[in-house]
């Protein structure tokens, strides 16, 4: 009886701990939502805007050729840096700066940041004149609106083509006028050649030429390396990287040679 008693006891107990529990519960439930539903009433009215993109006809030449002109102008602003890249001194400057990185072995330093920085603003001093030449006969003529589209394309391309091909290799070109069944005559200028033959083969020609300037930058620090393994090896450390010993002093070649200086002045004479 007694345990029966006591088994009794203790099933009233914990029915209250979990009445009273449950009643806790309840309550702190009813407090959060009272509160959600206050600060919910206490919000300023937000507005969203409602942004469409509609498609309407129109009866108007003009409106249709101007939205087909502003599509034109958004392609050629997505496709800008490839221009720039491709068309300019910009690919043959960055792929050198990028062989002395390596060449010095500092890894990332100067950052790549640094590099492109260095490529555009020598990019942009190399073709500021053509920049000018296409403002003054391309551009400002069309705001004026003295020459059409057609034209003003025209204007701008032609020293830029006449850029691209004092930097391109006949046998280059060669390539690609024999590849498309171009066919030229001996008196040929060069208005005459395709503009799709010219750029990849002013690319081609770039590519060679920072590759044959990067292979000379290769060569002293080379040699630094190769003399630095040799003394390592002499005296019997060959477990210690050449690398670790070799960077110092092709910074201090770098440095008493003024290379930033060499090689900025070597990349601007190397465009005709």
């Amino acid at each position: 009886m007694v345990t029966t008693d006591l088994i009794e006891t203790v099933v009233i107990m914990m029915n209250n701990i979990k009445y009273k529990n449950i009643k806790m519960i309840v309550c702190v439930l009813v407090f959060f939502l009272s509160l959600g539903i206050i600060g919910s009433y206490a919000q300023p009215d937000n507005i969203i805007p409602d942004i469409q993109l509609n498609i309407e006809g129109t009866t108007d030449p003009e409106r249709t050729v101007n939205s087909l002109q502003l599509l034109a102008l958004l392609t050629v602003l997505s496709l800008a840096p490839a221009i720039l890249i491709m068309v300019t001194s910009f690919t043959r400057i960055i792929i050198v700066l990028s062989f002395l990185r390596n060449a010095i072995a500092t890894q990332q330093t100067p950052p790549t940041q640094v590099l492109i920085g260095l490529a555009l603003f020598l990019t942009f001093f190399i073709m500021s004149p053509i920049i000018a030449e296409i403002n003054q006969n391309a551009l400002q003529p069309y705001l004026n609106e003295e020459i059409d589209q057609a034209e003003a394309i025209e204007n701008a391309m032609e020293p830029l083509r006449e850029f691209m091909f004092t930097q391109t290799r006949d046998t280059d070109l060669a390539l690609f006028l024999e590849a498309s069944d171009t066919d030229l005559a001996d008196n040929a200028e060069l208005r005459d050649i395709p503009t799709t033959s010219l750029i990849p083969a002013f690319i081609i020609s770039e590519l060679k030429t920072a590759f044959q300037m990067g292979f000379i930058l290769f060569i002293p620090f080379i040699v630094l390396d190769m003399v630095v393994a040799s003394v390592l090896m002499s005296m019997g450390m060959m477990m210690l990287p050449p690398a670790m010993i070799s960077l110092p002093f092709k910074l201090l070649l770098f440095v008493m040679v003024d290379g930033w200086n060499v090689l900025v002045k070597s990349l601007l004479l190397s465009f005709k």
